[in-house]
């Protein structure tokens, strides 16, 4: 059985000036990084802008699990099988971290027969977006401690520093540290830290931002701290917001690639999902709509995450307005939510697999409260029994939902054409009611509220001390009007990962607010979440090499 690496390097792939043509996108359009991988430019944007929206599909899951959900699997599969049934499609994804691909993930383009191309290009550096918002991220940590050591005219306060620093890479040692030391010409001592990249409040204005002057804007709202009267201090404030966006100006142009089987792909931008937003750019997906008839998209981790940020924070900001929902899921997973040990998931359990599959009721119920169609995708495995196969359907028949099981891990597009059907034929049938879940007029805490008892289940939230006292100071500086970003574990609907199935009767406890005021959101941290990972006891870097010809081994 060959590996994710070994499928992707014996792929044909297209030159990608053939692959834009495909979408009516001209050389001239595009900004080539070798042979097979482009960013599109501001033309093409001008150029389509007022051309009709396709349609727009969200590809979301049930809570992930060590058993496997396969959403990015899905999601290009589909966009694969979507080709293979005739009908124009664009798939529309994140950009990997370094920090997963070189700790417990591996490879992060899809797998098997369903990935996207040049798979080593785009797990590794890619075409640089990542290690431009690293930079533009400790340009702003620089010029705060410069500022600081050289005179402090704007009165910072080293105790409300806010601001950390970045790298894409897990790394635990580097969660709490002290710079400034070794005497007075290396600046004033202080605590610090730093966050992986995608943590950055820069990737989610990247990723939120309608062009580059909206982006220039955003980035000079940045609060890196407070004056000593406690008034907030922006990037603008310390001047650098210019020379950020400078770093950014090829960053934000969204990056075009291809499947397996040369389906067109535009990739950029890559929040997490338990610490950030966890979508894709808005410019990303706004182009997708004006190339293809069928834009096919994902958002990160669990529908409770991802797909709540995507409708509630992503759409609200973007005026988007989503067509359906396809919610991927495994039996095996299913089964690990009602109890079975990941060891014996292959041997059939209907009582698992009855009291796990109250996760993806859930998950349904909540997408249905957005006012939008959904269509259940079972990521086909060969230990499914006909028994469970049958249950599923029976579940799904039974909530009024349609499913489809899908192959295209093994099959490529060949293996998603039920999935691709049906899901044209609700497109076709069903209307979207779409609206966001709250109003974002409401006070803070209700917001917090809406969304941990309407989508997590949750009997109340509790809130620090300190939660209150930043309640006040956001109120006070007007920015009380924003979506929440919930930072919490993907495991559960809970804040407690051990906590399987569909939890009830359980309280989440917000720990502290973050104000986002780039990229336009609040930041609500609850749980152990950390906005720096670490890496695990056996890292999928020692896995990963490179021979003397240059092939590479071990991405998975």
């Amino acid at each position: 059985m060959l590996t994710d690496i070994q499928i992707a390097q014996s792929c044909k792939m297209l030159p990608i000036v053939e692959i834009a043509k495909k979408l009516d996108i001209s050389e001239d359009e595009l900004e080539l990084y070798g042979k097979y991988k482009a960013k599109l430019s501001n033309e093409l944007w001008e150029r389509i802008k007022d051309k009709k929206d396709g349609k727009l599909v969200l590809v979301t899951a049930i809570n992930p699990t060590p058993a496997g959900e396969g959403k990015t699997t899905t999601t290009v599969g589909l966009g694969q099988a979507m080709s293979k049934i005739g009908k124009k499609a664009i798939i529309a994804l994140r950009e990997p971290s370094l920090g997963p691909v070189m700790g417990i993930k591996g490879g992060a383009a899809g797998g098997g027969y369903s990935q996207v191309v040049p798979m080593e290009d785009i797990n590794l550096h890619f075409t640089g977006d990542m290690h431009a918002i690293t930079a533009a991220n400790n340009l702003l940590s620089a010029a705060i401690d410069n500022h600081i050591h050289q005179g402090n005219s704007l009165n910072i306060d080293v105790r409300q520093i806010v601001w950390k620093r970045a790298m894409d890479m897990n790394d635990r040692a580097l969660r709490n540290i002290v710079v400034g030391l070794g005497g007075k010409a290396n600046g004033i001592p202080r605590e610090d830290g730093f966050l992986i990249t995608v943590a950055s409040e820069i990737m989610a204005i990247l990723c939120l931002s309608m062009n580059l002057m909206d982006l220039k804007e955003r980035l000079g709202k940045i609060i890196i701290g407070y004056d000593y009267d406690g008034n907030p201090v922006t990037a603008k404030d310390l001047k650098v917001n210019g020379a950020m966006a400078l770093l950014l100006k090829d960053a934000i142009k969204p990056n075009i690639v291809q499947t397996l089987e040369n389906t067109p792909v535009i990739m950029h931008g890559g929040p997490f999902a338990n610490i950030a937003h966890g979508c894709n750019s808005i410019m990303a997906t706004k182009i997708a709509l004006k190339l293809a008839d069928y834009c096919i998209t994902e958002a990160g981790f669990g529908a409770d995450l991802g797909a709540e940020k995507f409708f509630n924070i992503k759409c609200r900001m973007a005026g988007l307005k989503p067509d359906a929902v396809v919610l991927v899921a495994t039996i095996r997973a299913l089964k690990y939510n009602g109890g079975v040990k990941k060891e014996d998931l292959g041997v059939e359990n209907l009582h698992a697999l009855k009291s796990g599959i109250v996760n993806l009721e859930k998950h349904i119920e909540n997408i249905k409260k957005f006012g939008l169609p959904v269509i259940v995708a079972i990521n086909h495995f060969e230990s499914d029994t006909d028994e469970e196969i049958e249950f599923v359907k029976n579940f799904c028949k039974n909530m009024n939902v349609d499913v489809a099981f899908s192959d295209v891990f093994s099959k490529g597009g060949e293996g998603g054409k039920e999935l691709a059907e049906k899901l044209v034929e609700l497109l076709d049938t069903a209307v979207s009611n779409f609206k966001p879940l709250y109003d974002i007029n409401l006070p803070i805490k209700e917001k917090i509220e809406i969304i941990a008892k309407e989508i997590y289940g949750a009997k109340s939230v509790i809130y620090s001390s300190k939660v209150d006292k930043t309640i006040k100071k956001i109120e006070s500086m007007g920015l009380d009007k924003l979506p929440i970003c919930m930072a919490k574990t993907q495991y559960s609907l809970s804040d407690n990962p051990s906590l399987l199935g569909r939890p009830e009767g359980f309280e989440i406890t917000v720990k502290e607010l973050k104000i986002s005021a780039g990229a336009g959101f609040i930041v609500a941290l609850t749980g152990d979440i950390m906005t720096m990972p670490g890496l695990p006891k056996v890292p999928a870097a020692e896995k990963i090499d490179i021979d003397s010809s240059g092939v590479i081994q071990g991405l998975f």
